[in-house]
């Protein structure tokens, strides 16, 4: 008898534990709950609600049809109409190009030859309410009120889903529109091809912003087309090719008693078989599709725990960890391929190929972030700059589908490259990466031929002359720690002597960045620090003299030697923070937005400024500044970035500072101390390792750090170094309502 209990309960616990393991292996999502796509739909944050997995080759979202800047992502929250659903997206630029692959059911025959001049004239338009649209992390829907039709849609890594629902009895009808542009995107070489009763194929060739954009795709039925109307430019064409500068179609289908039709689209930079090759296999498992998507968002948004009963803020965090997570995107085929600028076709071995990197805003935190939430990403990144180096033989700017665009100013691939290694990531050559860092800074373009003749660029010689300068004294700064790690010391000093240029635009008399002319003595005058004209007969990119005049970030002390004490510093900081907000000029820059006193956080240039309190001796102005910013600059309204998200570092930037620590000199391997705003946080680390943030007393009073301890040793400086980060451990604060004027003055007093 007794034997017999002890295999009843042994019976019991196997049970009990298989319980758990599958409830385990299905657990509900947790973390996708607190995101809000919509977040950065409206205001400038530029952002679209519609679906992509991390990092996916597709972003399927709705198109409201509008050609202007706050639609640069084909979507703003004002809006009420859409005109379609297209697989390619910027998130929060302030780029207009994409919106490629336009897709929109109807339940009416329209007449697609007519000549549209705006989407008033398109004939599948439809209202829509945001009553009836839903939007979470894998998963999009939205009523279209004209047609009455339910739209769903979902991701893979390289394919687009849709479900249509009809109303009962009405006819089912898509209309695929190839020559459908937005902003200065404009098609230039369209084609459809009826391949079958269920497959539509083709390529959209255009031209925009980034001038050679190839896109093939092919898309899949889940219902037989019973009949088709092929358009090419303005005129119906009789045969199952439409070739033109625009070709659409409209595609009717057999209701069979079946309310929903499915659709499934793959794309391609190489060719249609590699978009066919692209194309998920099998049935139209809709609902499966749905569901891996949320969970591998699922996987990639709790790789960061946070802890507060302040839901609002939850929100706001892994939505901003949801967005940093989206950019830059999948660019090479399955089968390893995928085509460059010049139209030739290569293959990326042993790594995946991205494209969309807009490296001058997410060199700052969106870079720095993915070494420590995706670093297996980080190489592929860096080989997908090489592989653009190997073509042009200089590292890219601001690349999108290869293209580059020569937008904004730096080379800031290198920052990205030299954090990676000294961080220790792997998976590249370091020795051609280095090869690749230095021929870009030595040749003579966008530049840096009167950059090495002045040892600075004259204002007279070259428009946005001060911020061109700080950012390649920065790359400088950034290639001579390479230089130094692969023992290259001619080079270290070379290039650690070229990155002092800031020396010379420095004004003591005023206190900032100056354009200098090129007899090295004369400034550009007249002078108005709060003067803004927006890319053209400018000293500063996209702002002014308040916001430029701070990027020093690769020798501070330096920096604050030059306005001549720590006082003098800071207090031209707190002035930063406290002016009046008045932007003067006739052309003043739209991305200067968020702004507190003239510090403008809707835009890259001013992220790193609240953190350098840190280096003069008052680290509690940090912690006032930076909790003031994520107080003030981040909500959970579609309104609620300050400015265009671009590509994550908007959202990276809050990533960070509510942990408690930011990447002040991104390429340092160090991060300057804040003000964390959440009871606890834990980062998951690779090889299972955790790092654990701790803020005692922490509310919205008590955002002072008091003192603070790490793995249980006091801790008493600013900076904490990536490699202690990922050491794992604990970093323990406590916060209260007032300074702590002693606590991070220790590092501050070593240097």
């Amino acid at each position: 008898m007794r034997d017999l209990k002890i295999v009843v309960l042994f019976v019991i616990l196997v049970s009990s534990c298989k319980l758990n393991e599958d409830k385990n292996k299905h657990k509900e999502p947790v973390f996708v709950n607190h995101v809000d796509p919509f977040i950065g739909t409206g205001g400038h944050g530029h952002t679209y609600p519609g679906v992509t997995v991390p990092f996916g080759m597709v972003q399927l979202s709705p198109d409201n049809g509008i050609s202007a800047w706050d639609w640069c992502s084909g979507y703003h929250y004002s809006d009420s109409v859409i005109v379609g659903f297209s697989h390619l997206h910027l998130s929060g630029t302030g780029i207009g190009d994409l919106a490629d692959i336009l897709l929109m059911p109807v339940n009416k025959k329209v007449d697609l030859t007519i000549t549209s001049t705006s989407r008033n004239d398109l004939p599948y338009k439809s209202q829509y309410s945001h009553v009836n649209e839903k939007a979470v992390p894998g998963s999009y829907q939205v009523f279209l009120e004209d047609p009455k039709i339910n739209v769903e849609l979902t991701a893979s890594q390289r394919t687009a889903y849709h479900k249509y629902t009809f109303a009962k009895g009405d006819e089912q009808s898509v209309i695929l529109d190839l020559g459908y542009a937005i902003n200065w995107d404009k098609a230039v070489k369209t084609n459809l091809t009826l391949e079958d009763e269920y497959t539509v194929s083709g390529y959209r060739f255009s031209t925009g912003w980034a001038k050679n954009q190839k896109v093939f795709f092919v898309a899949q039925f889940s219902k037989p087309i019973s009949k088709q109307v092929l358009v090419a430019n303005h005129r119906v064409i009789g045969t199952k090719t439409a070739e033109g500068e625009k070709t659409s179609a409209q595609l009717f289908f057999d209701t069979k008693d079946n309310p929903e039709l499915l659709v499934k689209v793959a794309v391609s930079s190489v060719s249609v078989a590699n978009a066919k090759e692209n194309l998920d296999s099998g049935a139209f498992k809709f609902d499966a599709v749905k569901k891996a998507a949320t969970d591998s968002w699922e996987a990639s948004l709790e790789k960061i725990q946070v802890e507060t009963p302040i839901d609002s803020l939850k929100t706001i965090f892994y939505t901003a960890l949801y967005h940093a997570q989206v950019a830059p995107v999948t660019y090479s085929d399955k089968n390893g391929q995928y085509r460059k600028e010049n139209d030739s076709i290569v293959t990326a071995k042993n790594y995946t190929a991205y494209s969309t990197l807009s490296l001058w805003d997410t060199f700052r935190a969106e870079n720095p972030l993915l070494t420590l939430i995706a670093p297996d990403k980080v190489s592929d990144i860096i080989n997908s700059m090489l592989s653009y180096y190997e073509t042009k033989k200089i590292l890219p700017v601001w690349t999108l589908a290869a293209n580059e665009t020569n937008t904004m100013t730096g080379y800031h691939s290198i920052p990205v490259i030299v954090d990676a290694y000294l961080k220790g990531i792997k998976g590249f050559d370091a020795e051609k990466a280095y090869q690749a860092m230095k021929t870009t800074m030595m040749q003579n373009e966008r530049g840096l031929d009167l950059y090495k003749q002045f040892g600075y660029i004259p204002y007279n010689l070259l428009d946005e002359s001060v911020t061109i300068t700080l950012e390649y004294a920065y790359d400088d700064w950034c290639v001579a720690q390479m230089a130094k790690a692969l023992g290259k010391q001619d080079d270290y000093n070379y290039f650690l002597k070229r990155s002092k240029a800031y020396q010379f635009l420095f004004n003591s008399k005023t206190g900032f960045m100056r354009g200098k002319s090129e007899d090295g003595k004369s400034w550009n005058e007249p002078f108005d620090p709060k003067h803004s004209n927006h890319r053209e007969h400018t000293d500063y990119t996209e702002g002014n003299a308040w916001q430029h005049s701070w990027f020093v970030p690769q020798d501070v002390k330096d920096f604050i030697g030059l306005h001549g004490s720590n006082e003098i510093f800071t207090n031209r900081l707190e002035k930063l923070f406290t002016e009046s907000s008045e932007i003067t000029g006739n052309n003043i820059s739209a991305d200067i937005s968020g702004l507190i006193g003239q510090y403008a956080h809707g835009n890259e240039p001013s992220h790193h400024i609240a953190y350098l309190f840190n280096k003069a001796g008052k680290p509690w102005r940090t912690q006032y500044w930076v909790r003031h910013i994520l107080d003030t600059q981040y909500n959970t309204t579609p309104n609620g970035l300050s400015g265009n998200e671009d590509c994550g570092q908007m959202s990276a930037w809050y990533i960070f500072s509510s942990l408690g620590f930011y990447p002040m000199n991104p390429a340092s391997g160090e991060y300057e101390i804040g003000s964390p705003i959440f009871e606890k946080s834990t980062i998951t680390l690779e090889g299972g390792k955790t790092f654990v943030i701790e803020a005692e007393n922490v509310s919205k009073d008590n955002f002072y750090i008091q003192s603070a301890t790490l793995n249980g040793e006091s801790f008493n400086q600013t900076t904490i170094s990536h490699k202690q980060i990922t050491q794992g451990g604990t970093l323990h604060f406590v916060m209260g309502s007032k300074p702590n004027e002693n606590w991070g003055l220790t590092i501050n007093n070593k240097k």
